[in-house]
């Protein structure tokens, strides 16, 4: 029999056991659909906006209506995050991240366990090289214990310095959600904002024009359509989010900067003199005058646009940058990828989902699944990398809707690199993850003690035979939970976690105890 060849990483999958996509997410599951384009401006008269932050200086007289205006410090003081929606039902359990028992991610599963998650006997973490003593499969260069050859961590390591990796740590999740449906509720965007998360410029990004931002829901207790996600998916995208008009075409920056200051002025003595016959003139009165300000700060910060555009940052495309010129123009999730993390790592947006389509690659063969997982790991990788280099914390969070099994049928191609090919859809397979990326030294563990730390390193676990143990937490089969445990997890890298219930004053995750039961990580701010 021939065995089919891998896919190209931007071939759609169509299976004769699916029925025709018909919906958006359905489009993006099969990787049909890669995201359109949309610009969201801002002129000198949007000044009714509800203005964040920024930290430009403007001149000395106008220091302080831009503090009074609430036009502070850039972003809001939380930690960027950033969540990877990986739809179609992609694996990342046991041949990316390691999932075990209760003892934690080696706390080894089954033979025949690691081998419906796609990895032979000879290749399972639980097998140790006799001559030293240890496994050969297993990888925490990032804290988490990675398959030493899962994908997601070949493409992570190719994007960061060795520096960058030894100040990561994470966490996996063991969870099942169904497969191919957009009804998961999976999109913790809206949670994190309820959490403090903003930006100077808006406070959301997604790479979906969606009310989440990206592929799946978000669930519906924390849905607040004031912040819902600005749609960013490439430079084009990020660089329209400003325009300052045609002032810059005829002056310089600052030149341009002072005549909007002057704009300023002459509307605040004109405005001083005008009664407006409203009950409310005083705040008609600072909404014209704090829009002028904003306009003038927005000028000061954004008229170069290098500030914004991630083709001319030189962190990110370059001959030192994370991407070089030709991978970047050649590859459009690269370019999403860094739209959404100059966005959110800047402060900029305070949290971005990057939609990554195509992920329901059970094809019959391995080496599809593999270089799909091997992109995604790159943007992953970039995330974390940029964020160094901006000396900022960052989270990062991934998820699919649904997951794949193996059937133990070997893929011995060079793209298959001796795995089990994925066969079919199974949603007790699934999981997410998510690093932690702390710029003064590795995020520490929670747990007085290795046994205990490794319990929280892995939020519940899964059975002998690689399906979860659905008892094993909340979030193990409720996706609105998952979506509260991302949210727990968040708020204590803060050390917030004691105002949860305020947060989240539905949560159905538990008491005090079960809380910290389901927290991974010390506080790193």
């Amino acid at each position: 029999m021939t065995k089919p060849k891998h896919l190209h990483p931007d071939t759609p999958l169509l299976f004769s056991d699916h029925r025709k996509p018909m919906t958006r997410r359905e489009f993006i599951s099969t990787g049909l659909a890669k995201g359109g384009q949309a610009i969201a401006g801002l002129s000198l008269m949007s000044m009714f906006a509800n203005p964040n932050q920024a930290n430009a200086a403007l001149s000395s007289d106008l220091e302080a209506l831009r503090d009074s205006c609430g036009i502070s410090v850039q972003g809001a003081g939380k930690i960027p995050f950033i969540s990877f929606d990986l739809a179609g039902g992609a694996n990342i359990a046991g041949s990316n991240v390691l999932v075990g028992g209760a003892g934690g991610q080696q706390d080894f599963l089954s033979t025949a366990g690691y081998n419906k998650l796609g990895l032979p006997g000879d290749m399972a973490p639980s097998i140790a090289n006799p001559d030293v003593g240890m496994s050969d499969f297993i990888n925490t260069d990032l804290g988490l214990a990675f398959h030493s050859d899962s994908a997601f961590l070949r493409g992570i390591l190719e994007k960061v310095s060795a520096d960058t990796a030894s100040r990561i740590n994470g966490a996996v999740i063991p969870c099942r959600s169904d497969n191919d449906t957009g009804n998961n509720p999976h999109n913790p965007m809206y949670a994190i904002a309820a959490a403090g998360a903003n930006g100077s410029l808006m406070p959301l990004v997604g790479s979906r024009s969606t009310d989440s931002g990206g592929n799946s829901m978000a669930p519906n207790n924390f849905i607040d359509l004031s912040m819902r996600p600005t749609k960013i998916d490439r430079p084009s995208d990020v660089t329209g989010l400003v325009d300052v008009g045609d002032l810059f075409s005829l002056l310089s920056q600052r030149d341009a900067v002072t005549v909007m200051e002057s704009i300023q002025r002459i509307s605040a003595q004109k405005m001083a003199s005008v009664n407006t016959q409203v009950t409310r003139d005083d705040v008609i009165k600072d909404l014209v005058n704090c829009g002028y300000v904003k306009s003038a700060d927005l000028a000061d910060r954004f008229g170069d646009p290098s500030t914004l555009n991630p083709v001319l940052d030189p962190d990110i495309v370059g001959p030192a940058g994370i991407f070089t010129i030709n991978e970047f123009d050649s590859e459009s999730e690269f370019q999403k990828t860094a739209s959404i993390m100059k966005l959110v790592v800047n402060g900029f947006s305070g949290a971005g989902t990057v939609t990554m389509g195509g992920f329901d690659y059970h094809t019959g063969e391995r080496g599809t699944g593999e270089l799909r997982d091997l992109r995604a790991g790159r943007c992953m990788g970039a995330c974390l990398e940029y964020a160094a280099r901006r000396n900022q914390p960052l989270m990062m969070y991934v998820f699919s809707d649904g997951s794949v099994a193996s059937n133990g049928r070997i893929d011995e191609s060079m793209e298959g690199r001796g795995k089990g090919e994925w066969t079919g859809d199974n949603s007790s397979t699934g999981a997410s993850f998510f690093l932690v990326y702390n710029p003064t030294g590795k995020p520490q563990l929670m747990g007085a003690n290795a046994d205990q730390m490794a319990q929280n390193q892995q939020i519940g676990f899964m059975r002998s035979d690689a399906s979860v143990d659905t008892a094993s937490a909340p979030s193990a089969n409720n996706v609105n939970l998952l979506v509260d445990t991302v949210l727990l997890n968040y708020m204590a890298l803060h050390g917030e976690q004691g105002q949860f219930n305020t947060v989240a004053p539905r949560q159905g995750l538990g008491n005090s105890t079960m809380l910290d039961s389901l927290t991974a990580f010390q506080p790193i701010v």
